[in-house]
């Protein structure tokens, strides 16, 4: 299993470092100027420290990485976390970066992509573009805690989305999404 991930500079960097800490196979990560910021604010890690847990780190200014192109396959191609202006140029074709490239190359390959959207309110604009992908067999995922599982802390409820996103993905997860429930 090959798997792309795109980290943006919306919230939400830890439900991405858990990500790639437990996803299976070969990853690589594309990091934009305002990822790793972000990265750094909210887990205090930097590009190195995810280092280990992927097999590259490319920078999103990055045209010339491999899979910008379609004859490099991948399995899969998740963004964690989306930001609106990250959905708005998938929707638009708009490939003026690494990580909306590869999203175009998903799209026209027939690849399996997930968003983990990470903004709120939603304006139209951001639903109708989140509707077009969708309807382009994109899966949309908003970046939202399952509270009826009654997680005791925050790396909790970032491990439990996390399975929620195996499960999207059909990727085994440690204890099945919502297992606990039956």
């Amino acid at each position: 299993m090959r798997t792309v991930v795109g980290l943006t500079g919306a919230s939400g960097a830890a439900v991405a470092v858990d990500f790639l800490k437990r996803c299976p196979g070969e990853k690589y990560l594309i990091l934009s100027r305002w990822g790793k910021s972000v990265l750094f604010q909210e887990t205090g890690l930097t590009p190195e420290n995810l280092a280990p847990y992927v097999d590259h780190i490319f920078s999103n200014d990055d045209m010339n990485a491999p899979f910008a192109s379609g004859s490099v396959s991948f399995d899969q191609y998740v963004i964690l976390p989306c930001s609106l202006t990250t959905l708005a140029r998938l929707a638009g074709g708009i490939g003026e970066n690494l990580i909306s490239r590869v999203g175009e190359v998903a799209l026209k390959e027939n690849r399996r992509m997930l968003l983990g959207l990470r903004e709120s309110p939603l304006s139209a604009i951001a639903l109708e573009n989140a509707l077009k992908l969708s309807r382009l067999g994109v899966t949309i995922m908003p970046l939202s805690p399952a509270f009826y599982l009654q997680p005791k802390s925050v790396d909790q409820m970032v491990s439990d989305f996390v399975d929620h996103i195996f499960s999207a993905l059909h990727l085994p997860s440690k204890q099945g999404w919502r297992e606990e429930l039956i």
